[in-house]
This record gives C-alpha cells, sequence and structure tokens, in this order.
C-alpha cells in the first residue's frame, strides 16, 4: 500500500482500474457466472481485448490531463452521454483550477507575509541585540588589562560574524534590493551572494531594457532564481551555473543552468514543487530537465502582463 500511495495519481488511476478488470475476469471467467463452463477461445480474446481497452482508454485520458499545466481540456464534439461526461468532466477541471489558485495564492502570500515578519524581527530584535553586545564588548575591552582583552576581542569577532549571518538570513528571507532597486539589480545581488557563499562560478546574462512587470511577477521570477541557485548549491556538486534573464517575444525568460550531476532518476522535492506553484501564479511555465551536455536547466517563461 506504501509503494501505491507513492505512485503519481495517473499510474494509481491505470492499475486500480486493470486490478478492478482483472478481478472481473477471472470471476466471469472461472466462476458459475461465466457463458461457458470451459472458458473458450473467443470469450478469452474478448475478454484480453476488452481489458486493453480499458487500460487505454485510462492511459489516454489521465495522461491529457495534467494540473501543473492548467488550461488542458477534452475536445467536447458530438452529442449524447458522452458528450456530456465530456463537458462535465471539464467543468470539473475549471473548478479544480480555480480552487488551486485560490488555495496557492493565499499559501504564497501568507508564506511571503511570514517571511517578512521574520526578517524584520531578525532586523530590529536579533540585530539590534548583538550590536549592543558589540558595544558593550568594545568599552569592555579598553578597560580591561591586556591578556584578557585578546580574549575579549575574540568574543567581539563571533559577535560579529553572527551578527553578518542574521543579516543575512533577513537578505534572503526579504529581498529589500527588490523593492528598493528592481529585478535585475535583485538577480544580480543574488547571483554574487551565490559566488561569494558557495564558491560557484555565476555567469549572468541579464539583458537591460526589459518590459515593466508587475510585483507579484517580479517576485515569483525573483523566488525562482533562489531556490534553483541554492538547489545547485545544495545538491548539483557543480562549479559553473549560467543565470539569465531575457526577452522572448511578449514573455521574460529567466533560465538557471549548471554543471552538474543532473537530475536524472531523482523524484522533485518540495523546492521545485514550490517553484511550479509560483509559475502557475504569473501564468508562468516552468521546466526542469537534465542537459544533454551534463547538469540542470530550469527555465521559467512568464509572459509580459500590465503592470
Amino acid at each position: 500500500m506504501n509503494a501505491l500511495a507513492r505512485l503519481p495519481l495517473y499510474w494509481r488511476v491505470v492499475l486500480i482500474n486493470g486490478l478492478v478488470f482483472v478481478v472481473g475476469t477471472v470471476a466471469l471467467a472461472f466462476s458459475p457466472a461465466t457463458v461457458s463452463t470451459r472458458v473458450l477461445a473467443s470469450e478469452a480474446v474478448v475478454l484480453a481485448v476488452g481489458l486493453t481497452v480499458i487500460l487505454v482508454l485510462n492511459a489516454m485520458l489521465m495522461d491529457r490531463v495534467d494540473l501543473q499545466q492548467p488550461g488542458q481540456r477534452l475536445p467536447e464534439t458530438g452529442n449524447g452521454p458522452v458528450a456530456t461526461l465530456v463537458e462535465r468532466f471539464n467543468a470539473m477541471l475549471e473548478r479544480l483550477e480555480a480552487e488551486r489558485a485560490t488555495s496557492s495564492a493565499r499559501a504564497l502570500a501568507a508564506q511571503e507575509a511570514e517571511r517578512q515578519r521574520i526578517a524584520q524581527e531578525l532586523h530590529d530584535e536579533v540585530g539590534q541585540g548583538l550590536t549592543a553586545v558589540l558595544l558593550g564588548l568594545k568599552r569592555v575591552a579598553d578597560r580591561v588589562p591586556d591578556e584578557v582583552a585578546d580574549e575579549l576581542r575574540l568574543v567581539q569577532d563571533t559577535a560579529r560574524s553572527s551578527l553578518e549571518e542574521v543579516r543575512e538570513v533577513a537578505r534572503r528571507l526579504r529581498p529589500g534590493v527588490l523593492e528598493d532597486l528592481g529585478l535585475v539589480s535583485a538577480l544580480a545581488a543574488l547571483a554574487t551572494d551565490t559566488s561569494t557563499h558557495s564558491g560557484i562560478h555565476v555567469q549572468r546574462g541579464l539583458a537591460a531594457g526589459l518590459p515593466q512587470l508587475s510585483p507579484e511577477t517580479e517576485l515569483a521570477i525573483y523566488r525562482v532564481a533562489q531556490e534553483a541557485l541554492t538547489n545547485t548549491a545544495r545538491h548539483a556538486e557543480a562549479d559553473t551555473v549560467q543565470l539569465s534573464l531575457t526577452r522572448q517575444g511578449d514573455s521574460v525568460a529567466l533560465l538557471v543552468a549548471d554543471n552538474g550531476r543532473g537530475i536524472h532518476g531523482r523524484t522533485e522535492g518540495s523546492g521545485i514543487r514550490g517553484m511550479r506553484e509560483r509559475a502557475l501564479m504569473v501564468d508562468g511555465k516552468l521546466s526542469v530537465r537534465p542537459r544533454p551536455e551534463g547538469g540542470t536547466e530550469v527555465r521559467l517563461v512568464v509572459p509580459v502582463g500590465t503592470p
């Protein structure tokens, strides 16, 4: 049961339908309800064809629908019960997409609000507290013997390092540079931070003269780039990553591509799922795939809307 629960919904539906039909086939073939005392070859062929048709139809139906890519609908052609069923199925998809979009928007808004609250508390409380500790240590260091002053300087260095770490965490939680200087400057600062803390060389390709984007779109692009660079630093074992933001017709495209070990055979974690949710919120399309030359490529394409 645990193995079945870990399978995608598509394969669960296919396997469960197939299992149900197999059970029905066995019951029909070997119970008194069978049409023949002994299963005839023609009956076995009919049962096998029926099983194949059910599996193929389930596969075709579920493969056409993916809530990660909204807007997909089954074609509504013809009349009769089948057309009514297809129409109701498409209506159900519309409700699911609308409810998912609403819940995702609320969840992401709450997440950003919590990030800002924590960043503000780190800056106002923890940061100011450490600053007061540093000032107090400096006053004490001026009035103590030299042998004690050396130990106090070590404590000062530790407190100063902790203060810098708190400020860095606050900057990652609340990208003030995004609000103050814009998306391109925020991505450039993100690239610099990644190189400084991970040692990975970041090749930048941030185009100038990009169209004006809404604050929600800029935040989504920034968070996707941030998550992609974080994943590269933690898991990719790469030494070079490319970060670019360009104009593509009526859209802007973000690309984060590394030369690491790739994602072959690995399941998507919460970070990638979060990136997909953010892409959906701004009508964007996100793709995460291995590169032919090695490594991983994350691409986000967002249409340019009215700011």
